[in-house]
């Protein structure tokens, strides 16, 4: 049977519903009084017994929720929304798995819809303006509630053979192209008609679909490759070095041999690299045909070993998807990325984001016609990296969103991503007749299909009603399956050759790893039917790989596979004839040759011409206002000063156990980090770490592409050196995105920003060994400002990583100042010298802060020091040169005289909580309100809190004592769901407390493999001691509610009675972040059992914020009543990271006291003065009676939203406090009998 559902939150859990109905009035103007927010779910296929059992617990839960059967809306005003038939459902899909899991042999059907209701009566000019505003064409439609009704797939037809194509006459090929939406042009057109007519055949549509895919741009760097045949160079006062570095490029070229080479973009590019490893400076370059990211080798700490492990990295852009549906662009942008060192058998664990945007204060109704809101682009992007990164467990430390009015032309997304494997765990070897293509992960569908070339368009004021198909859809959980198979050597070692699915799908993935293939289209697994063959071929769907293994290794293969819950087929077979084949249906529907599919088409040429610069200093700001201080002030209120912490802090800056420098640093945490540092993913203790840094500024390289560039790397440089790096073995990767190609002189612009990159290389030997290009930054008559992104990343020792913030009073402030040349251009020699004396500094310990002067020069890197800590200082600096853009130079504190050229004393750090600059003093908290307050009005900082307090030490009890033999290394049992992402935090943790750790990987893919893991979860539980529910987001909290399917498994009576076994044998169980939440919608907490809860029941829900909160707190310890806390002082105080969305712990006041008085209080969030808080951010969610965990009554169930498991030595170094909690110890004590 079929039914309806709606689900809706209870009054006191509107916190969605209430944050869009202050969105909607305040962007759309409107004064609406309320409104309502329900969840529809259209469920086919269900019994009235079915629908029963998941009605609570599934689609709604019972402390939070109301569900109607019915629901009318005669004479309401509202919107219904769905997402477009064919696009991924998280939620949907989350549900089905829920339903499953209860009922194993349901063949079940939802679709999910949210309905808007609005209890004013709305005009029809009101009503379309919320629609215009909510639904976005490209990923959803209006939803017509009166249907119930499955969306009819079409059955795939027959592939379409071109009848006539070779027949093609020269006047016909534009017009064909344009017709039929192509990538390429004309000249590529008749180079697949002169084929076909050799081949004596007309193609099948399947094939120009895949020649249209590997000959666009963002596939074969068309504008990259095309050859540059005339070089101009206007006169200006930088003409003289422009040529000399063109100059550089030639002499490279010949001392290279490489002359013969097309002269174009891509080898200026790559040039770089390939001499200066020539002479020495690249030897730590990976050589393989593999070129799936930038790999190097680097020594790796690992217990007082040193290993050598392959460090690798890529940059990678989304900005065409994420301008049309931001959400999914953006979150497959980070997807991608991490794809790329994943198929190079890299875990990855390091995350940067760099974003470009408009003006995102602009009202909604001034937004250009066929674009969407600025506003809406940039805060549902972050939601979709942030998203993505959060649930797959990757650690963002460090991001920034520039502002130039010239991005409203397409948005710039980029996402970094740094990933590490043992290097004798990577196995490179050419694929050979007999060896076969397994396809693993995500099934395929059409989301996606036609990305490649649609991101090499143009933007258009019809693209977001045309380009539905083209942006694809993220499951980040099915991604962290392929990250945890990888991550196992025993798999990689199988593996000859591998590729990730990005542009062009199957044919691309699986087509670039052997010039010989047969691949079977009829094998690919898809998420629905309907899918036609030309669809199968090019899709886009993520979270897919492609690998090469020895046939005799597919069935080991296949059962690391199902062992880590992913889906695996055999899909292609390797041969000797260098053609690429496909079939379908019994039919040969692709048979080219791989010749010409790397041909890449016509050959293109083209002129360019390097403009004239306006002979001016780039580096003057002079920020508005009458007197210097209103200057001052006005400085940090421009856009790209601005702290940007409300949306940073969207981003889990702590998973993976490896992050040395929070993203902000200091006792308050506002001081913010420049650049990314984390420790190597090892499975025992290392100090090894990777620094990532970036380099840009809009402005500079509108001025001047060639100095832009040219400063980008310096920028980099800089930050990475104030942090306490040698920069010396810096590797870069660069990402350019430029308007569209129209003329000569739009060519000069990415020709000069290359020379100006090419010429930093050389000057400081820092060659750049990848890249990414995006050429399409055009709409209309705006073009994106050109934009050459340097990313540079190093290794460090942790323990000698510097912060940012001014740590204490009385220190000495310093300036290490480069000075350009003459012409605007670094003075390089300068910058080796200032960054070789300021190493030695660190070497020295000598360095207390330091702080690159960036966009707001001097003047907001002095306050951005103040900022953390509440510490002031005095400075004096000349007030015409105190705002300019000064790359290159540091700001440093120390508490020696540092005597030392370029170096100039400039102030010191003092007491009181003020800045003082050339005599004017400013307050720190108003100055730290002036840089917050603006951009908190869209990425709000805090969120009101209802005041609940019960400032409790608990009255104190004997504690639980294990009543049988002392066990030296008790057995910890850590169960892998779907979405669990701390599994290797948590089992680290327990490791290093002297655990004997178990995991296991709970697998739903089928009703055998569903009944397997129960089996296999009860055999675990009989074994273990302590039972330990780790963090992360089951099922991506969905269906819109966290560890439901944690919950459901829970309540299985076979796992319920082992679960209650362990408590009456005294062990123990932890639940940490998305595992607190389990075991309080499972009754565990605070119950001490199974199935007790109520709707009196406390829960945990959404932050008040409505956001992710990723920072660092303050709990303080409320009760010892239990064997986790016998360790622990009463008031003991532990400063905590804390990642979740969905960590307000709500509980009545009734049962709270109860709570209290039982000692069931473990932890409460406390402020700087330890005092019980309920506000923003000391208290995080604003949680209830500021309870952050809690125990059981008898003390043997913890639970709790902190993360105490991703902490150890040389970790987060920028925070105050107490940051070891040793509840792993305390609970392993318990078992060996040890005080």
């Amino acid at each position: 049977m079929n039914y309806r559902i709606f689900v809706e939150k209870k009054p006191q859990f509107r916190v969605e519903a209430d944050s869009l109905l202050k969105e909607l009035n305040s962007n759309l103007h409107l004064k609406l009084n309320s409104l309502r927010l329900l969840n529809v779910y259209d469920l086919f296929g269900f019994t009235p017994d079915l629908l029963e059992k998941t009605r609570m617990g599934v689609f709604g839960e019972m402390v939070t929720d109301f569900v109607y059967d019915t629901f009318s809306l005669e004479g309401l005003s509202y919107v219904a929304i769905e997402s477009i038939p064919g696009q991924f459902d998280q939620r949907a899909a989350s549900a089905v798995d829920c339903v499953k899991l209860l009922e194993p042999s349901a063949n079940v059907e939802i679709r999910c819809a949210r309905l808007i209701v609005f209890e004013d009566k709305l005009t029809e000019d009101i009503i379309s303006k919320i629609k215009k505003y909510t639904i976005n064409a490209v990923e959803c439609r209006e939803k017509d509630m009166s249907r119930l009704a499955i969306p009819e797939s079409a059955k795939a037809g027959d592939v379409e053979i071109l009848a006539g194509f070779r027949d093609m006459t020269e006047e016909q090929l534009a017009p064909y192209c344009k017709a039929n939406g192509l990538a390429m042009n004309a000249d590529d057109l008749r180079c697949v008609v002169n084929y076909f007519k050799n081949e004596g055949r007309d193609p099948y549509h399947t094939e120009l679909m895949i020649l249209d895919t590997y000959w666009s741009d963002h596939c074969r760097h068309t504008t990259f490759t095309t050859e540059l045949k005339d070089i101009t160079i206007d006169t200006s006062f930088i003409a003289e070095s422009i040529n000399g570095s063109l100059k550089l490029y030639y002499d490279m070229r010949k001392e290279l041999n490489r002359e013969n080479k097309p002269q174009c973009l891509m080898d200026i590019a790559c040039i770089g690299a390939r001499y200066l490893r020539k002479l020495g400076y690249l030897n730590d370059l990976e050589q393989s045909e593999e070129n799936n990211a930038c790999s190097i080798y680097v020594d790796v700490d690992v217990d007082g070993k040193v290993e050598k492990w392959l460090l690798q990295f890529k940059n990678e852009t989304h900005n065409h998807p994420t301008e049309i549906e931001p959400f999914g662009g953006a979150s497959t942008c980070l997807g991608g990325a991490i794809r790329d060192p994943l198929s190079g058998r890299a875990y990855v664990y390091q995350a940067m984001r760099v974003t470009g945007a408009g003006n995102i204060y602009q009202p909604v109704d001034e937004t250009l016609v066929g674009k969407l809101p600025q506003r809406i682009i940039s805060t549902k992007a972050a939601a979709g990296y942030s998203s993505y990164g959060n649930q797959i467990g990757l650690a963002t430390t460090h991001l920034r969103e520039i502002y130039h009015p010239e991005y409203v032309a397409k948005r710039l997304e980029v996402g970094a991503v740094v990933g590490a494997v043992k290097a004798e765990n990577v196995r490179r070897e050419s694929p050979a007749p007999g060896d076969i293509v397994l396809m693993l992960g995500g099934r395929t569908g059409r989301d996606g299909v036609g990305g490649a070339t649609g991101s090499s368009k143009e933007h258009t004021t019809s693209s977001l009603e045309t380009c539905s198909s083209e942006v694809q859809k993220g499951n980040a959980p099915e991604e962290r399956k392929l990250e945890r198979l990888f991550r196992r050597p025993e798999v990689t070692r199988l593996i000859k050759k591998s590729n990730d699915f990005g542009a062009g799908g199957v044919s691309v993935a699986i087509g670039e790893l052997a010039d010989g293939l047969d691949i079977y289209l009829d094998r690919v697994r898809t998420k629905y039917s309907g899918l036609n063959a030309t669809e199968l071929a090019i899709s886009e769907s993520q979270e897919r790989m492609a690998v090469v293994v020895e046939a005799k290794d597919k069935d080991l293969f296949m059962q690391y596979c199902a062992s880590e819950n992913i889906e695996v087929v055999h899909v292609a077979d390797v041969t000797d004839k260098a053609r690429m084949c496909m079939y379908y249906h019994g039919k040969t529907i692709v048979d080219l040759k791989r010749e010409f599919i790397d041909s890449a088409g016509a050959v293109h040429f083209t002129s360019a011409e390097i403009e004239g610069v306006e002979d001016k200093n780039p580096f003057v700001r002079t920020p508005e206002g009458a007197d210097f201080k209103q200057r001052f002030v006005n400085n940090l209120k421009d856009d790209n000063v601005q702290s940007q912490k409300g949306l940073i802090e969207t981003f889990d800056a702590t998973i993976g156990r490896s992050t040395v420098l929070m993203p902000f640093g200091g006792k308050y945490q506002r001081t913010e980090t420049q650049v990314g540092v984390q420790k190597l993913p090892v499975d025992g203790f290392t100090n090894s770490a990777s620094m990532m840094a970036y380099g840009f500024n809009p402005f500079l390289s509108k001025w001047s592409p060639y100095h832009g560039a040219a400063y980008a790397g310096v920028e980099a440089c800089t930050k990475v050196v104030d942090v306490g790096c040698d920069y010396s073995k810096m590797r870069f990767s660069y990402q350019e995105y430029f308007q569209r190609m129209s003329d000569k002189k739009s060519w000069g612009k990415p020709l000069a920003a290359l020379l100006g990159a090419l010429e930093m290389q050389n000057d400081l030997k820092l060659p750049s060994i990848g890249g990414k290009d995006s050429m399409s930054g055009t709409f209309q008559d705006i073009n994106v400002p050109p934009t050459l992104i340097a990313f540079g990343i190093t290794m460090v020792d942790a323990s000698k990583v510097v912060a940012s913030h001014f740590s204490k009073a009385k220190q000495n402030i310093y300036i290490i100042k480069h000075t350009p040349k003459a012409n605007y251009m670094p003075n390089t020699e300068m910058l080796k010298a200032n960054f070789s004396n300021f190493n030695s500094l660190v070497q020295l310990n000598a360095i207390g802060s330091a702080f690159a002067v960036g966009m707001g020069g001097v003047a907001e890197a002095v306050t951005k020091m103040s900022f953390g800590s509440n510490i002031g200082c005095a400075i004096n600096y000349d007030d015409k040169e105190i705002f300019n853009y000064n790359y290159g130079s540091i700001i440093f504190t120390s508490d020696s005289v540092v005597d030392m050229p370029n170096v100039d004393k400039i102030g010191e750090t003092i007491e009181k909580d003020t800045v003082v600059v050339n005599g004017e003093e400013f307050n720190i908290e108003e100055l730290y309100h002036i840089n917050t307050d603006k951009f908190s009005t869209i990425y709000p900082l805090s969120a009101p809190a209802k005041e609940m307090k019960m400032d409790v030490i608990s009255n104190q009890k004997p504690i639980t004592e294990y009543p049988y033999a002392a066990v030296e290394h008790p057995r910890v049992f850590i169960p892998v769901f779907p979405g669990t992402n701390c599994d290797y935090d948590l089992s680290k943790a327990f490791r290093c407390a002297g655990a004997d750790v178990h995991t296991m990987v709970f697998c739903k893919q089928k009703k055998k493999k569903k009944k397997k893991s129960i089996v296999r979860m009860v055999e675990e539980l009989k074994q273990c001691h302590i039972f330990a529910l780790a963090g992360g987001f089951s099922l991506g909290d969905e269906p819109d509610g966290s560890a439901k399917f944690i919950a459901t498994v829970l309540q299985n009576s076979e796992v319920a009675k082992e679960v209650h076994s362990l408590i009456d044998r005294k062990g123990l169980i932890i639940g940490i972040c998305n595992g607190f939440q389990a075991l309080v919608k499972s009754g565990l907490l605070p119950y001490g059992r199974l199935g007790k809860v109520t709707e009196e029941s406390p829960t945990l829900f959404r932050n008040n914020i409505n956001r992710h909160i990723s920072q660092m707190v303050t709990t303080r310890v409320s009760t010892l009543n239990s064997p986790w806390l016998r360790g622990f002082k009463l008031g003991e105080e532990h400063t905590i990271a804390m990642s979740h969305g969905e960590g307000k712990f709500v509980v009545s006041e009734k049962l709270a006291k109860e709570l209290f008085e039982k000692g069931q209080v473990a932890f409460q969030y406390v402020d700087a003065c330890g005092n019980i808080t309920m506000n923003s951010p000391e208290n995080p969610n604003g949680s209830s009676y500021a309870i952050e965990g809690i125990i059981s009554e008898d003390g043997l169930i913890i639970g709790k939203m902190g993360h105490t498991e991703r902490y150890e030595e040389n970790i987060f170094k920028n925070i105050d406090g107490n940051k070891y909690q040793a509840l792993f110890d305390n609970a392993v004590a318990y078992f060996n009998k040890r005080k």
